[in-house]
């Protein structure tokens, strides 16, 4: 009652916390990369290098949680987690990829992986984006501001 009262059970917490997150330094690291501090069991890591936690002392929404690949250090964003994760994450369902009896009997195929492409980030916005181009010309003419435009008119003169 008295430890209770006293808030030594939030101290040993948080204590606990520090410890799972490297310590103090790598807990100071870990809160300036996401913000947040938090400890959980690992369920599960993606080909890319992505961790997964799941801790049923949070609440509902704040239970499940990933930390991204350190390779990726400051360019993380929600297009890097897979789609088996992604179920996952947002509780659309409760089985983890590796025990979803479906996913496995999809990827041990040897068709699927004939049509079925590997995962990718999405790469909007970054050197490697895809830029469509046209083959057709242009209606409309950008005028370079040098030139004298001709509308099909004739000048007068």
């Amino acid at each position: 009652m008295v430890f209770q009262y006293l808030a030594f059970d939030k101290l040993a917490r948080l204590f606990k916390v520090i410890a799972h997150n490297g310590g103090p330094i790598g807990s100071i690291m870990k809160l300036w990369r996401t913000d947040t501090l938090k400890e959980g069991r690992l369920v599960g890591t993606d080909a890319f290098g992505n961790k997964y936690f799941e801790n049923s002392y949070y609440m509902i929404s704040r239970c499940r949680w990933l930390e991204f690949s350190p390779k990726v250090k400051w360019n993380y964003d929600a297009s890097q987690v897979t789609a088996e994760w992604y179920g996952w994450l947002h509780y659309k369902t409760d089985r983890l990829p590796s025990q979803d009896c479906a996913k496995y009997l999809l990827m041990s195929s040897s068709w699927t992986n004939k049509w079925l492409l590997p995962y990718q980030e999405n790469l909007t916005g970054t050197e490697k984006a895809y830029n469509a181009y046209s083959t057709t010309r242009p209606y409309i003419y950008v005028w370079d501001g040098t030139s004298i435009a001709s509308r099909g008119c004739q000048a007068a003169g």
